[in-house]
């Protein structure tokens, strides 16, 4: 059966081109305003009244207002537009679904946390900024500041996709994992703990990983209160919205010694302004939300709407559902 497909997001040229030869069999609708940000929100366009499939950001309010729709696939592994009980009851009551692109991002983001926990570990930002100042010879301060992964405890706030491909990476390191969230079903190589325990597992950790979306519940989640619970040595991780972390008070933990470092991919606002205090504070690392990155990225996302395709033509199960 062919649907109608919109979508509202800019491609490569290469990404382009494998979506419409996926589409050969369908109709495809492109959105009155394409992007070539994941990150950005979709306008409202009258052209999804025609589509019973939406690919990239659609505008939520239009997804409900069109019954018709009756899968959309976003973009992105976060989804915080859409989830609001009122999208959610209204998709699941008419029978339709949403998905992400999660499974797209989890390995690049996973990469990013343990590049930074070795380079960290292994003091290779301060090595590198003593090659780019005074070339400066710190034998002795670098070699014994410098720690292994082996046998550390991790703690992550939040637990999925980016989360396990984590667990799987820093598994040869032979690390404790504590999993922190609302569902605590187990979970293999981890140690799942609920929310009532948080402030009894910071105190152990080496490294604090925040993958938590961004949401009501989320908001300045990591906080004063969280932060003093950490071990002054603790290092802080954010690959997952810069909302969930109050920053001032982040600033004010590292400048005190409250912990010792932290490296953030995401902030609020993003950009993050130039005259910014994150920018400047010490033992602060901070890379443009690009966490998530990847060379192949649009193919892949292609890659993965059109599997899921193939399995939404045959009503089998979807791939990174959430609805």
């Amino acid at each position: 059966m062919p649907y109608t497909i919109w979508s509202n997001t800019k491609f490569s040229p290469e990404a382009t081109r494998l979506l419409h030869e996926g589409l050969k069999a369908h109709r495809f609708v492109a959105g009155a305003s394409a992007s070539t940000s994941v990150l950005a929100q979709g306008e409202p366009d009258p052209a999804l009244a025609t589509a019973d499939i939406a690919f990239g950001q659609p505008d939520p309010s239009d997804c409900l207002r069109h019954a018709n729709v009756r899968w959309v696939e976003v973009s992105t592994a976060g989804y915080t537009r859409y989830d609001t009980p009122e999208f959610k009851d209204a998709f699941q009551a008419r029978g339709s679904v949403l998905t992400t692109a999660s499974g797209v991002f989890s390995d690049p983001c996973a990469q990013h946390v343990l590049a930074m926990m070795l380079a960290m570990g292994r003091q290779l930002l301060p090595s590198h900024r003593d090659q780019v100042t005074d070339h400066s010879w710190h034998y002795e301060k670098r070699r014994y500041d410098s720690r292994l992964l082996t046998g550390q405890t991790v703690v992550m706030l939040g637990y999925g996709a980016i989360g396990r491909r984590l667990t799987e990476l820093l598994a040869p390191f032979g690390m404790k994992i504590y999993a922190v969230r609302r569902q605590t079903r187990s979970e293999t190589g981890v140690e799942v703990v609920p929310e009532s325990e948080l402030t009894r597992v910071l105190p152990l950790a080496d490294h604090v990983v925040n993958i938590l979306p961004a949401n009501d519940a989320t908001t300045r989640y990591v906080n004063a209160r969280r932060l003093a619970c950490c071990r002054p040595t603790a290092r802080f991780y954010n690959v997952g919205r810069g909302s969930t972390v109050d920053q001032i008070a982040l600033a004010e933990a590292l400048r005190a010694g409250v912990i010792g470092a932290a490296f953030l991919d995401v902030t609020d606002p993003e950009p993050l302004p130039p005259a910014h205090e994150l920018w400047t504070t010490p033992n602060c690392y901070i890379t443009p939300h690009t966490a998530g990155g990847r060379h192949d990225q649009d193919e892949t996302i292609v890659r993965h709407f059109l599997k899921n395709l193939e399995a939404f033509e045959r009503r089998g199960a979807l791939v990174d559902q959430v609805v």
